[in-house]
């Protein structure tokens, strides 16, 4: 860059230059962007690939999928592949990319195919752009494909266009992220010859993609979104690369627009013509208001305007900005720079103003000073329906008379006049004027305009009175003490006004801050709280805080809208507020005292809306009982507040969708496990009941006293599993019911492990047990039946995993706080992804067949059982040999009075 380029009035932006060394601290992110499968993304990916390896850069691939294409299989040869990782999912073995062999090998590139792809279960991250993002932390560069259809942002449009919805989505913030975006581009046409050739997918496929999703009209419209975003990307690189270089703009790579509004009505027009001029040119706006000297002036009703004027333009898909300065046209002129604007909207004059005489308008001064940035100045129309209104009248805001202030004033005139006629005999006549000013100043700074400019008038007066000849009469015989009175009063006038602005913006910037304070500490309470009653609660209590007034809420119930939360506590409504919060809940709009609907209502209710819809309606009430409620300040914090409070409730809500959607997913789920277990669990045993039953009585005559006992033992050994079983499922129907309550009362360890021994004899029969039980085991608060239960079924399951002859560990320790249990099995060990999974609800670990079936169920009643009697149990992998360890910790029983205290 040369030194041209550089602006020496502008300075390197502080957010560019942290972005700028953020990305200079992580690995590089390229990713080849693409309109749909297959343009060739891949394929160019492992030609860039070979192209860094023949520069001698350590260049390995990480996955890629070639989807049997012959080209692309090709130029793998030559590459470094790091094995993928293997994981168990649903009795198959799935491959994923292997992220900890990548972090070891740490290559100065790797390759990653398909970014959107969805983990499988078990790996770290649940997304392949997880995956990634920790590579680049670590500082590894990435190459990587996407198609725009995976693009969060764009999935709607997507799925408007092809009419199929995409599950698998990569957040903007992955793109926004990326150094380098190329994209990979293909006519339609061509792209439609590959899919005709079988270069993209086998025939069958091919030809339902051509018919459902590859026509011309869909890929034309998915290359113009890929074009688009990617020209976005660069266009926000230009931005930063200009930003931390300090380099004045407009670079006209992108259209940028920004709408100049104020207090003129005329602003809503300039907003309209703004989008309108965004939406032709496909560029991104803001409308930008300049908070300067003058704004502390406006009257409640601009003040108004200005509010709605910039909630039209979020509301019409720009950006609201409010700057502070001294000039508006100066601000604006710096903001365009600093952001690459290229066009500015600005209002033409209205009426010629005695300063316009002096100063040039805001649009002259923007057309000389706008350099190579276009200059749209519009004439506007105040009756263009400038916003749309509120609805609700505004109460006036309080202006009393303050007495005090005045008689203050007179006071600081009196001191000064005492201390006039003390310093009359030393200094000159024209110098006390000096003396006087001083009352000026004070009653400014103290009480403001007003009580300042009634110092300047007593002053002026005394002053003349006590001072100027002849003495104590009004007349003034030399002319220059007239002049010098009429400076006097000029200068009081002019400094009395400019220290009560000061005061005045003093005051307001103190207001701001302490209104900025208590908005984000409620937005961070908000975003704290877990559940609707909270969000109701902080609301209801800020809103009455911060605007003086009572409040309730009311959300839709039942086809209604109630009362939810209140402050202070009030549920009570008559029949007008009914009606009037029923009106504003189905109109979304406001009702009740001061709206233009139902004003006979005791509250104003203002609906909270979000983009979506209204999801609540807010009651206001005050102890003065006539005229409007709300000054407009008061309404627009309102507004603030109303905003995030519906946004908050909103994320309450879709959090509980989501929930419930779980749950649904869940139980269903759980319906389908049930029934299988069932028609296999229960069909099972009773299918070798009823064969040996029947057996028994057609043939029971011609068959020997061995046959027979055999048969009666499969009959009592399938009864009493099929006992097991449904002793097991009315067990978790205790434990989810919440019904499970254990009769806990003092128990020796011993005698509980000899029970459940002693009662899965039978199943152990082909096993040996080595028992390893600690000498002066505390007592343990349990109830002995159920644990009795979690010690027999994880007997059972150690039984059934592992081999006929091998050996079954059971010890017993405590510690100062805990006594536990430990089964050991030499079975073939739980895989690592499963160790928590197996507490699951009728989730099976894969076995083979020579391991008898199971229901998924014990070791889920084994965790439930213990956890209420307030253990816990684990399950972990042996570190001496192969097979599975299950730990029981159960708390000691502290309150057992020592023998000798019962002597």
């Amino acid at each position: 860059m040369s030194a041209g380029d550089r602006d020496p009035m502008l300075r390197p932006s502080p957010d560019a230059l942290l972005e700028k060394a953020k990305a200079e601290a992580r690995g590089r992110l390229k990713i080849f962007l693409g309109a749909a499968p297959g343009v060739g993304k891949t394929y160019e990916m492992l030609l860039s690939g070979r192209a860094k390896i023949a520069d001698g850069v350590d260049v390995v691939i990480g996955v890629v999928e070639t989807h049997g294409r012959k080209e692309t299989q090709a130029l793998i040869s030559g590459f470094e592949i790091v094995p993928r990782v293997k994981l168990p999912y649903k009795g198959q073995l799935l491959e994923e990319m292997d992220l900890d062999a990548i972090l070891a090998r740490r290559p100065d590139w790797v390759l990653v195919d398909e970014l959107a792809h969805t983990n499988a279960e078990g790996s770290r991250h649940p997304k392949r752009y997880l995956d990634v993002k920790e590579l680049l932390d670590r500082g590894i560069n990435v190459y990587t494909t996407l198609n725009i259809q995976h693009v969060e942002s764009l999935n709607d449009v997507v799925s408007q266009i092809t009419r199929i919805r995409v599950r698998e989505t990569v957040p903007d913030s992955i793109i926004d992220m990326a150094d380098d975006v190329e994209i990979i581009d293909l006519t339609p046409d061509d792209l439609i010859k590959r899919l005709h050739d079988g270069k993209v997918y086998v025939a069958k496929t091919a030809e339902r993609a051509l018919t459902n999703y590859f026509t011309p009209g869909n890929l034309t419209a998915l290359r113009e979104l890929a074009l688009r975003r990617t020209a976005q990307r660069v266009d926000d690189q230009l931005l930063t690369h200009m930003q931390a270089n300090a380099i004045a703009g407009p670079w006209a790579a992108g259209e940028r627009i920004i709408v100049s509004v104020d207090e003129d009505p005329r602003s809503a027009s300039l907003v309209r013509y703004g989008a309108r001029m965004a939406s032709r040119l496909r560029a991104r706006w803001s409308a930008v208001y300049v908070e300067t000297n003058r704004s502390i002036n406006l009257t409640e009703m601009q003040r108004d305007t200005i509010a709605a004027t910039l909630r039209l333009a979020e509301h019409l898909g720009g950006e609201a900005i409010t700057l502070p300065g001294r000039g508006v046209a100066e601000e604006l002129l710096q903001h365009a720079a600093a952001n690459n604007v290229t066009h500015i909207v600005t209002g033409s004059p209205s009426k010629r103003r005695w300063r316009d005489s002096f100063t040039a308008s805001v649009a002259d001064q923007l057309i000389r000073g706008a350099g190579d940035v276009s200059v749209h100045v519009i004439s506007g129309n105040d009756k263009d329906a400038p916003v749309a209104p509120r609805g609700v009248a505004s109460a006036a805001a309080a202006t009393s008379f303050d007495l005090k202030a005045y008689l203050l004033a007179t006071g600081y005139v009196a001191i000064t006049l005492l201390f006039g006629a003390a310093l009359d005999q030393i200094l000159d006549v024209r110098n006390l004027a000096l003396v006087f000013l001083m009352a000026v100043l004070t009653s400014a700074v103290i009480h403001g305009l007003r009580p300042a400019l009634y110092s300047s008038v007593l002053g002026s007066l005394a002053f003349n009175f006590f001072f100027l000849p002849p003495r104590y009469t009004f007349t003034i015989s030399d002319p220059e003490s007239v002049l010098a009175l009429f400076f006097f009063f000029g200068v009081a006038i002019i400094a009395s006004n400019l220290t009560a602005t000061v005061q005045r913006q003093a005051a307001a910037a103190r207001h701001r801050a302490r209104t900025t304070e208590d908005l984000y500490l409620f937005s961070k309470k908000l975003a704290g709280t877990g559940t609707l009653d909270d969000v109701l609660w902080a609301t209801a209590f800020q809103l009455a805080s911060m605007l003086k007034v009572r409040v309730v809420l009311l959300l839709p119930e039942d086809g209604t809208i109630a009362v939810r939360a209140g402050y202070p506590p009030d549920d009570t409504l008559d029949d007008a507020d009914i009606a009037a919060a029923g009106w504003a809940w189905e109109h979304n709009l406001a009702a009740g005292r001061g709206a233009d609907t139902l004003p006979g209502a005791k509250r104003l209710y203002v609906p909270l809306r979000t983009g979506r819809s209204a999801v609540g309606v807010i009651g206001l009430d005050s102890d003065r009982r006539d005229g409007p409620l709300l000054t407009p300040e008061q309404q627009r914090l309102l507004d603030a507040l109303a905003d995030q409070a519906a946004l908050a409730i909103e994320r309450i809500q879709l959090v509980g969708d989501v929930d419930r959607a779980k749950l649904t997913v869940e139980a269903g789920r759980l319906r389908s496990a049930l029934l299988t277990s069932i028609s296999h669990d229960l069909k099972t045993p009773l299918a070798a009941i009823l064969g040996a039953a029947g057996t028994l009585r057609d043939y029971l005559d011609s068959m020997t006293e061995e046959d027979r006992t055999d048969l009666l033992s499969t009959i009592v050994d399938e009864s009493e599993r099929l006992n097991r079983f449904i002793a097991n499922l009315l067990d978790m129907t205790r434990i989810g019911s919440g019904a499970m309550q254990p009769n806990s009362a003092p128990n020796f360890i011993e005698d509980i492990v000899g029970s459940a021994l002693r009662r899965s004899a039978k199943i152990l029969i082909h096993h040996q047990i080595d028992l390893d039980i600690a000498a002066d085991l505390p007592m343990v608060r349990v109830d002995p039946v159920l644990l009795e239960q979690v010690l027999f079924n994880l007997l059972d399951n150690a039984a059934k995993y592992a081999p006929e002859g091998s050996t079954i560990d059971l010890k017993s320790w405590a510690n100062a706080y805990n006594v536990f249990v430990e089964i050991s099995d030499e079975g073939p060990g739980i895989p690592a992804n499963d160790l928590e999974r197996v507490f699951d609800t009728f989730y099976r670990v894969g076995k083979g067949d020579q391991v008898r079936a199971g229901t998924g169920l014990g070791l889920s009643i084994c965790r439930g059982f213990v956890e209420a009697m307030g253990g816990t149990v684990t399950a972990a992998n042996r570190q001496d040999r192969q097979g599975a360890t299950f730990t029981i910790r159960l708390p000691r029983a502290n309150d057992i009075p020592e023998l000798e205290d019962l002597k």
